[in-house]
């Protein structure tokens, strides 16, 4: 009954560890938490589309449902710079960012994403991120970076553009009013950002990013605020995030159905990620069914409490780890202090200039492009270089939800191709080990051959998209080689499917055919297990199947053509020098 209700309720699996010493360290944690999550809420709402309070509701909601739904203690949920810009992309097509019809679909999405995520966990496909490359999520993150540093700009600049434009028009709307520049914008939004900036570098300690605002804001009043052109971001309201209703209309579910789809997936992969990253440092395990359910029922219930779509923060999981969090109530107390924080200094938002959210998100965008890793994978892998490329070039040039598809479209691609050509090693025993073991001939050349038995290892799992691969060649050691006797080493082999099974059928039927035979040693349990439930050892012969290499050799030698073997001068088996004597 118990094991029952910890599946139901996991927080009652962390509950029991809370004590004094952990109450301190959580709340120190969650106060740090919150004081970094004031200025990131904002932008992030802001890079949305929505109103700045919805980035706060969201840091106030979400993070509690999933810290008591999901499986890391670390972990912290809330708004993210990724999502914050699916999310303007997706509604803004359908409705002008800021407005209710806007906020109501941004939310119905949000509602979307949440149901996917928590079926997701309920249908246990937690690793199902783990066939997504990180390669996408670096390629995607970075290309979201330069679409948000994109449209900061005209906050930056003091310069009117449209909403809605696609990325390379954007840039032209830019350069074409480049003499219409408001300097007194633009000496906030780099004053905001350098203070960020130099903050961060020699006082990392403290808030930058709020720090940088507050500087930004101060330099607004004394350059003379709106009569120089210099917007504010407004108050914001004093309050607890409002109950709201997403909407249930057939057209918005059928208009955000795919929309949500993507950031459902974004989302599990940002989080999963993160808390595996995390997990490692901690030694704690993560279920990632269970991280899906957490992140599906938070994004829900933030559905329908002024909260839009969240996920997984890097930075304020890391800082949560590093600041001494022992279990997630640090991520509760971070939003109940959020909640007090707002209630206290909601009026002084009225003071802040556009410029110097501008200023900050810039920032933000920046320090969103993993330059190390995309120097790394620019180096190494070329395969993984078109993965990175194709993800950021498609996350600026088309709908950002197709570019996150394309991108594990095409890694799910490459990963079919690496295994559909799995590594087959030629092996023959090194005489000059004590046991002859088995050896790559390749990496030892000087290895002989028996001219009518071909030993190879298989490396990776027998399976539909590999099958053809193997069979040629097999094809080719008969034919080419004129070898009947094929013995396979299994021990790199986890697993045959229906069709790997059948391929094995049909050749050791042709081999036989030819006189010869095909066989296997070091055969794993679970394999095997399947091979008999599927009657394939009956098909073949479980004559054919050898629990050593040894025993493997002793039998099938004795079926080997004698007058070959008399006429033969590799002699590389034991038997063979037996018989010479």
């Amino acid at each position: 009954m118990n094991t029952m209700l910890a599946k139901i309720f996991p927080f009652l699996n962390w509950w029991p560890s809370v004590n004094r010493e952990t109450l301190h360290a959580d709340l120190m944690a969650g106060f740090t938490g919150a004081v970094i999550v004031l200025p990131q809420g904002v932008a992030f709402a802001t890079i949305a589309g929505l109103p700045p309070e919805y980035g706060l509701y969201t840091a106030m909601v979400t993070p509690i449902i999933a810290a008591l739904f999901g499986s890391s203690r670390h972990l912290i949920s809330g708004p993210t710079t990724a999502i914050s810009i699916v999310i303007f992309a997706a509604v803004s097509r359908y409705a002008t960012p800021g407005s209710e019809q806007f906020i109501s679909m941004a939310l119905t999405l949000t509602l979307l994403a949440g149901l996917y995520q928590f079926a997701f966990g309920i249908a246990r496909l937690g690793t199902l991120v783990n066939f997504v490359s990180h390669t996408v999520v670096i390629g995607f993150t970075a290309g979201a970076a330069v679409l948000i540093a994109t449209s900061q700009l005209k906050h930056v600049l003091g310069i009117s553009i449209p909403s809605g434009h696609s990325f390379a028009t954007v840039w032209m709307e830019i350069f074409s009013s480049l003499d219409k520049v408001n300097y007194f914008v633009f000496a906030v939004a780099m004053t905001t950002l350098a203070v960020t900036i130099l903050v961060k570098r020699y006082y990392p300690s403290l808030p930058n990013l709020l720090l940088g605002m507050v500087v930004g804001g101060f330099l607004a009043l004394l350059l003379g605020g709106e009569s120089h052109g210099l917007k504010m971001v407004g108050a914001i309201p004093a309050h607890l995030p409002p109950f709201s209703a997403p909407n249930f209309s057939f057209d918005s579910l059928r208009e955000l159905a795919t929309e949500g789809f993507a950031v459902a997936l974004l989302g599990l992969i940002e989080a999963v990620s993160i808390s595996r990253s995390i997990a490692a440092k901690s030694h704690q395990r993560i279920d990632g069914n269970q991280e899906f359910i957490g992140q599906g029922l938070s994004n829900i219930v933030g559905s329908f409490f002024s909260s839009y779509a969240g996920s997984g923060s890097f930075t304020r999981s890391g800082i949560n780890y590093a600041s001494g969090a022992k279990t997630p109530l640090s991520a509760i107390f971070a939003a109940i202090t959020l909640m007090l924080i707002i209630l206290l200094i909601a009026p002084l938002m009225a003071y802040l200039p556009i410029a110097a959210m501008g200023g900050v998100i810039l920032y933000v965008a920046y320090r969103l492009v993993d330059f190390h890793h995309i120097q790394k994978i620019l180096q190494v892998s070329r395969s993984e270089t078109s993965i990175l490329l194709v993800t950021f070039f498609a996350t600026l040039f088309l709908e950002l939800e197709f570019a996150i598809y394309l991108g594990v479209i095409l890694s799910l691609v490459i990963f079919l191709s690496r295994t559909s050509t799995p590594d087959i090693v030629v092996l023959a025993p090194d005489p000059a080990t004590p046991k002859h073991t088995l050896s790559n001939v390749l990496h030892n050349k000087t290895l002989k051959q028996c001219p009518q038995l071909k030993m190879i290892r298989i490396d990776m799992s027998i399976y539909f998209g590999s099958v053809n691969y193997i069979q040629n060649k097999l094809n080719k050691i008969s034919d080419d080689e004129n070898i009947q006797h094929i013995l396979i080493d299994a021990k790199g082999i986890n697993f045959i499917d229906l069709a790997g099974a059948e391929i094995l059928i049909q050749e050791a039927s042709r081999l036989k055919s030819k006189g010869g035979g095909l066989y296997f040693c070091n055969n794993k349990r679970k394999v095997c297990d399947f091979l008999r439930k599927g009657h394939v050892l009956k098909e073949i012969g479980e004559d054919h199947f050898y629990e050593t290499k040894t025993e493997a050799i002793a039998d099938i030698y004795t079926q080997l053509n004698e007058s070959k073997c008399s006429n033969c001068t590799a002699r590389i088996f034991k038997e063979c020098q037996a018989q010479l004597s």
